[in-house]
């Protein structure tokens, strides 16, 4: 190392910066977060400074910079941009033994700031010792959305109850054991779902039976008998939970930081066929992968049997991700699915995703609503239950709305001549957005009057949704995906395959793995991984 990491206690400690405008604002803001008594020396100094040291604890010197204002400080820190009192600073800092950082000049720092990660009372500091500060900030934004603020209540909760688990559990193995279920179980995931109030008591409830089992078996030992029921040597595994799980479009950036949470920590992951590669890679190594994926002539486990799956896994006591493309509640059938949990009494958390629609259209510059254009939306399936095709054309004649339709590309003919006989313009603008958000993204446009044609000749392949209004004129004034910035990642061979999966169940096809997909999924399995404290991790 050739730095080593601590953290400073500045609570109620002053802290003298010297140096009034943009820099030393934000070193002002982040040491008034850790509750410094900050004194800000400089002749001139920034109303925003002023606005935010604006309590009595803290101090604001309209002067030139001398020595003596150091005094009593804890820390120093040099934000001016005038080199030779930055030295001047450093050096008499050193002198009075005062640790001093003078901002963006390594060699006269004796702490670094680091790109911080504050989930209070945990808190986290990357650094790369000055050498690469942005890589430092983009390590950290990866690490943010392995980390959600639950972390924080979590462990003020474990803060609450410390000295009462310490009593009730007299060796430090068990204690060890007690908090590692603690974080691990039921209890975490009532926290990270919200649910303060019912994690405090299911740790409550740990604690009481953990510490019954301990007396128990205490006073067996002095009795030579053993005093422990049958009920809890033979304890039947705890009932699971099922995670549904909205995966995006594709594009793995696009999950959200809970999805992704729940990938990482799942037993086994129920994935369907419209689930990007890149996207499953990000779920937890050694989970159990199982394809139960459903095209519209293919349906690989029908949906009454993933409902069965989704039951049974977490009736074993395994955490289970139902991973969806797009968005579980938006044509995914994931109320079916939660209807079937509800009735097994087995727990579940529902994780939305971005949608299809809402993916293609912003992907392909269409904006689904615009002032001038369209005033409402319209989600439409092509397809109704057990296959029906979706024939309510005459709600579809609005001008003002833009209509998406979800799975219509392989009825694309018979929704275009339906729209026209019920009265819509076949001067309609209508677009096809196939592969959204993906390197291997196209978007065809045309009128209601033209797209079969043109789609004939271009082919277009699903996965594919169909935008319909006046908004798919913007297009082309619009469109800001640039293809050909996304190309390096894979080989023309592999952009010209869709991603789609024809695999069978238990197996993914194997696809060329997205470089900053792959990225994520190592810190998400190093921060998984970690053996280090809770309360306290650095990343150096």
């Amino acid at each position: 190392m050739n730095t080593f990491p601590l953290f400073f206690k500045l609570e109620g400690r002053k802290v003298l910066i010297v140096g009034g405008g943009e820099v030393a604002l934000r070193k002002a803001d982040l040491l008034s977060r850790a509750g410094a008594c900050i004194m800000i020396l400089a002749p001139d100094i920034s109303h925003e400074i002023r606005e935010l040291l604006s309590d009595n604890k803290h101090e604001l010197i309209e002067k030139n910079y001398h020595k003596s204002y150091m005094s009593g400080a804890r820390v120093i820190i040099a934000a001016t941009d005038d080199e030779t009192l930055n030295h001047e600073i450093h050096a008499d800092a050193t002198e009075l033994n005062i640790p001093v950082n003078v901002v963006d000049t390594p060699p006269l720092c004796d702490f670094i700031f680091p790109a911080i990660i504050d989930r209070n009372p945990i808190v986290i500091g990357i650094s790369s010792n000055g050498k690469a500060p942005v890589l430092a900030r983009l390590l950290r934004a990866r690490l943010e959305t392995l980390i959600p603020q639950g972390y924080g209540k979590l462990a003020k909760l474990a803060g609450d109850f410390r000295s009462e688990v310490k009593s009730k559990i007299p060796t430090l193995t068990g204690r060890r054991q007690f908090w590692e279920r603690a974080f691990e179980g039921q209890v975490s995931q009532l926290m990270f779902a919200g649910n303060e109030t019912e994690a405090a008591a299911q740790l409550q409830a740990d604690l009481d039976s953990t510490a019954a089992a301990i007396h128990d078996k205490a006073h067996a030992a002095e009795n030579t008998t053993p005093t422990l029921s049958d009920e809890s040597e033979k304890k039947s595994p705890p009932v699971g939970e099922v995670y549904i799980v909205g995966a995006g479009p594709g594009d793995p950036e696009l999950l959200t930081f809970k999805a992704l949470r729940l990938m990482q920590q799942a037993d086994i992951v129920y994935y369907d066929a419209l689930v990007s590669p890149q996207v499953l890679d990000l779920c937890r190594r050694d989970a159990d992968k199982v394809f139960v994926g459903k095209k519209r002539s293919n349906h690989t486990v029908a949906q009454l049997g993933i409902n069965e799956l989704l039951v049974n896994s977490a009736k074993e006591g395994r955490r289970v991700v139902r991973l969806k493309g797009g968005d579980p509640f938006i044509f995914g059938r994931g109320g079916e699915e939660i209807e079937s949990l509800r009735a097994h009494g087995v727990p579940y958390q529902v994780v939305p995703g971005i949608t299809a629609a809402n993916a293609a259209a912003s992907y392909a510059g269409i904006p689904l609503t615009h002032r001038d254009h369209s005033q409402s939306v319209r989600f439409v399936t092509g397809f109704l239950k057990a296959g029906t095709p979706n024939s309510n054309f005459k709600n579809f004649l609005n001008t003002d709305e833009t209509v998406v339709f979800y799975m219509g590309l392989h009825s694309l003919a018979r929704l275009t001549e339906g729209l026209v006989d019920a009265g819509r313009s076949a001067d309609t603008p209508i677009a096809i957005v196939s592969n959204a958000s993906m390197p291997n993204q196209q978007v065809l446009t045309g009128t209601l009057a033209t797209i079969v044609a043109k789609q004939e000749d271009a082919e277009l392949p699903t996965p594919a949704l169909l935008i319909m209004g006046d908004v798919v004129s913007l297009h082309h004034d619009l469109a800001w995906y640039n293809l050909q910035n996304q190309q390096h990642n894979q080989s023309s061979d592999d952009i010209a395959k869709n991603w789609l999966r024809e695999g069978s169940r238990g197996e993914a096809v194997k696809q060329p793995i997205d470089q900053q997909a792959h990225a994520l999924s190592m810190i998400a399995n190093l921060a998984t991984n970690s053996g280090d404290d809770l309360e306290q991790l650095i990343i150096d």
